[in-house]
C-alpha cells in the first residue's frame, strides 16, 4: 500500500476528520490532503507521526517480489511458493467429493 492510502485508511478508521488529523500530528489539513491525493509523498519518518497521530502504528514487512519478466532459480521458485503456500490455512475438508464414474 502506498502512503496516500495508508493516511486516509488510518485516518478514516480513526474516525477523524483532515482538520483533527492534522492538528494531532502537528501539521496542517492541507499537507494531509496533499499526502492522501498522493500530490506529495511524506519521509518514512513523517508517516509514522501521522499514522500514530491517528491511533495506530506503522508496521513494514519485506517479501520477495516475483519478476515475471526474469524468472528465479529452480530452488528460489520452490521457497517462493512454499512462502506462499504458508499464508493459505491448512485445513481440508474431512472427505474426498467426486463425480459418480461408469453409471
Amino acid at each position: 500500500m502506498q502512503a496516500a492510502g495508508i493516511i486516509r485508511s488510518a485516518r478514516e478508521r480513526a474516525g477523524l476528520t483532515l482538520r483533527a488529523l492534522g492538528e494531532a500530528a502537528g501539521t496542517s489539513h492541507s499537507t494531509i490532503a496533499a499526502y492522501e491525493a498522493g500530490r506529495t509523498v511524506p519521509t518514512v519518518a513523517t508517516l509514522d507521526r501521522i499514522v500514530r497521530a491517528a491511533g495506530f502504528a506503522l508496521d513494514a514487512s519485506l517479501a520477495r517480489r516475483v519478476d515475471p519478466g526474469r524468472p528465479l532459480p529452480r530452488g528460489d521458485e520452490l521457497a517462493a511458493v512454499l512462502d506462499l503456500a504458508e499464508a493459505f490455512p491448512a485445513r481440508h475438508h474431512p472427505t474426498l467429493d467426486y463425480p459418480p464414474f461408469g453409471r
